[in-house]
C-alpha cells in the first residue's frame, strides 16, 4: 500500500490551507501556516507566484481534498467512479464517501488526535465495527454501524487519554459518541457543511472528467 512519508507541514504550505494533518500541533503557534511562509509554497522557488490557469485551479482543489483525506490518485479515482453511478450532486457524494471512510471517522469521534493516527489505530487491531475486528482505514461505514474500542487496557487508555486532552470536542451531528463506554453510531449520513476546509467540489467533478 502506497502512503506518503513526507513533511505533513509541506503539504498544508503547498495548498495554502491548514489540513489539520498533526493534530492540535495545527491549533498552535507552531503551524507553519502561522508562521511567516504562509505564503509562500515549500521549496527554494517558493517565493515564486505561478500562473493561475484554470486547470491549476482545479487540479489544486484535488490534491487539497487527497491530502485532506489521506488518500493517494488511484484510491481517489476509485471513489470518483462510485460517486459518478450515485443519483445527484457527484461532487457531494464523493465528500460523502471520503468522510464515510473509517479513519476519518475514528478522527472525528476524537479518538485520535489526527487521521494519520486513526489510520495506525484501526491497522493496529485496536477498532471494532459491530462487534468485529476491522482493521482496514478505507473501510466505508454504513448507517446503523456501531463502532467500539477494543477491549483492552492498552487500547482504552490510548483512546482516553486523547478525549481527556481536549474536552470541549464536540461530536458531528451524524455521529453519536458515548463516551463512558468508548462506543459510536452512525446514525446518519455526513452532509455537506461537515466538511471542515474549503472545498468548490464542482471543480473536483471538472478534472476528474476529462
Amino acid at each position: 500500500m502506497g502512503r506518503y512519508t513526507g513533511p505533513s507541514c509541506r503539504l498544508c504550505r503547498r495548498e495554502g490551507v491548514k489540513l489539520f494533518l498533526k493534530g492540535l500541533r495545527c491549533e498552535t503557534a507552531k503551524c507553519q501556516i502561522e508562521r511567516r511562509q504562509r505564503h509562500l509554497a515549500p521549496g527554494m522557488h517558493g517565493w515564486r507566484r505561478p500562473r493561475r490557469g484554470e486547470y491549476l485551479r482545479r487540479l489544486r482543489e484535488k490534491q487539497k481534498v487527497k491530502r485532506y483525506y489521506g488518500v493517494l490518485e488511484r484510491t481517489f479515482r476509485r471513489y470518483f467512479r462510485l460517486a459518478t453511478k450515485r443519483p445527484g450532486d457527484t461532487g457531494k457524494a464523493l465528500l460523502e464517501l471520503l468522510e464515510r471512510r473509517l479513519d476519518n471517522v475514528v478522527y472525528k469521534l476524537n479518538w485520535a488526535p489526527s487521521r494519520k493516527a486513526a489510520r495506525q489505530l484501526i491497522t493496529h487491531g485496536h477498532i471494532r465495527v459491530n462487534g468485529r475486528k476491522v482493521d482496514v482505514p478505507s473501510y466505508i461505514t454504513k448507517v446503523g454501524d456501531r463502532i467500539s474500542v477494543k477491549n483492552r487496557e492498552s487500547s482504552i487508555k490510548r483512546v482516553r487519554q486523547q478525549l481527556d486532552s481536549n474536552p470541549g470536542f464536540v461530536t458531528q451531528s451524524w455521529l453519536q459518541l458515548d463516551r463512558a463506554n468508548l462506543e459510536a453510531t452512525v446514525v446518519g449520513v455526513p452532509s455537506r457543511d461537515d466538511v471542515q476546509i474549503p472545498v468548490e467540489e464542482q471543480l473536483i467533478v471538472e478534472i476528474c472528467s476529462r
